[in-house]
């Protein structure tokens, strides 16, 4: 299989959605909330030049999870 920057993108993608699916499923655990805490990144450019208005906003929210997940993916698309 041809390795390429959107396969990586790919696998990453899936691999942040899988810690985060994992994160969600874990049971409230009092030694294990290190892992499903999250932290929250936004942006929202926007701008009004008159003319027309553009407001764009993207969050994400990372776990450790999930940033463990990526790094799973990362690992199998070299092995790959």
């Amino acid at each position: 299989m041809k390795k390429n920057g959107w396969i990586l993108m790919l696998f990453i993608v899936l691999g942040l959605l899988a810690g985060a699916l994992v994160a969600r499923w874990l049971p409230q655990m009092p030694g294990l909330t290190f892992l499903t805490q999250t932290e929250s990144i936004n942006l929202s450019p926007a701008a009004d030049l008159h003319v027309f208005r553009f407001d764009l906003t993207i969050g994400l929210e990372l776990s450790l999870l999930s940033i463990i997940g990526a790094v799973l993916a990362v690992w199998l698309y070299r092995r790959m």
